[in-house]
């Protein structure tokens, strides 16, 4: 025991500050036993510090870092990965004296190597702001030999809707990263705007991500909390604000509009007022009715006329014959006496 402790003592005294994906993987041990035999080809001496500050630079490239990138559980393939290339290197050079160009050769060959096979390996998802522990989204990093967690908070912002009185509104305990198979929801509600924990009753708990009012009332109003659990940890709190504007509340603004409305220059209404984002029954304007019955009107006193036109001339034309008609039985009259 005592030698294994000086071993790692003297590796640690030999190694750069700063960790690299070789430091995370392979034990100190077997990292003397590879660097034991290297020779500086400048001086021909054998130097072991000059091995472990080859080690750490190719280790510590970018490429090698980024490969290593992946996700919860996955340190462990990585670590059998880098083995399986260093540890044939390892056996062949143990005892044995090599110049500096060979162990370049071959441990920049086995990081390439690693590389290569590590990319294949999945990817974590990432981190979502803003909030949430994100067990899946946390990323291997070389430079520490750990998972970089999230770290964001478990409680995310408030978010406000506003429902008038008799709709409905929904409201979804959804977040943007993966969850585990094995979630339990709980949803709770306060009748004050609040995060406080403390200030919030129980209402539902199952795997049910939607809460639902079918016909919101004022009574609805609140703060609605719901909260995602995993193995009785806590994943993510999700918190909505609910205002329910009563019918009576919606008529008065109503009216109070059109009242303002009125108000405009010359006792008009804007020619600009917002259009809905529904289709809706618009009435004809007072000018354009107008029109119409101005239309009407004449139509009305023109078909008048010609009926008084038609009527008149008839009467007239049955006069006049009646009057002819006279006169030709006088004339018939008269010849007959004569």
């Amino acid at each position: 025991m005592s030698g294994f402790i000086s071993r790692f003592l003297l590796l640690a005294s030999l190694i750069p500050t700063g960790l690299s994906c070789y430091e995370c993987f392979i034990d100190p041990d077997d990292s003397l036993r590879l660097c034991w035999g290297h020779l500086v080809t400048e001086y021909n001496i054998r130097n072991v510090d000059a091995c472990f500050t080859m080690l750490d630079r190719i280790f510590n490239e970018e490429s090698v870092i980024n490969a290593a990138k992946v996700g919860r559980g996955y340190d462990v393939v990585l670590k059998e990965l880098l083995t399986a290339e260093i540890m044939p290197i390892v056996q062949e050079f143990d005892q044995m004296l090599n110049y500096d160009a060979v162990y370049e050769d071959r441990l920049q060959a086995a990081a390439d190597k690693f590389v290569i096979m590590a990319m294949g390996l999945p990817r974590a998802s990432g981190c979502f702001p803003p909030c949430g522990f994100q067990n899946l989204g946390a990323v291997y990093n070389c430079k520490t030999c750990q998972y970089d967690t999230c770290e964001l908070p478990l409680d995310c912002p408030l978010r406000e809707i506003t429902v008038e009185e008799n709709n409905r509104t929904q409201m979804w305990c959804e977040v943007p990263f993966i969850l585990p198979s094995d979630i339990q929801i709980v949803w709770r509600y306060s009748q004050v705007k609040t995060v406080l924990m403390n200030q919030f009753k129980e209402v539902t708990v199952g795997v049910d991500k939607l809460y639902s009012i079918p016909s919101a009332r004022p009574e609805h109003s609140g703060t609605y909390q719901c909260e995602i659990f995993s193995q009785e940890r806590s994943l993510v709190r999700i918190y909505y604000h609910l205002t329910v504007t009563p019918d009576a509340v919606l008529g008065h603004v109503k009216l109070q509009d059109v009242f303002d409305q009125s108000l405009l220059s010359g006792g008009q209404f804007s020619l600009t007022q917002p259009q809905p984002h529904f289709n809706v029954l618009l009435l004809p304007t007072i000018d354009f009715l107008t029109v119409c019955l101005t239309s009407l009107l004449v139509l009305l006193f023109l078909t008048l006329g010609v009926l008084y036109y038609k009527t008149t001339y008839k009467s007239k034309d049955k006069e006049v014959n009646e009057e002819h008609k006279g006169h030709r039985n006088r004339y018939v009259l008269q010849t007959a006496r004569e």
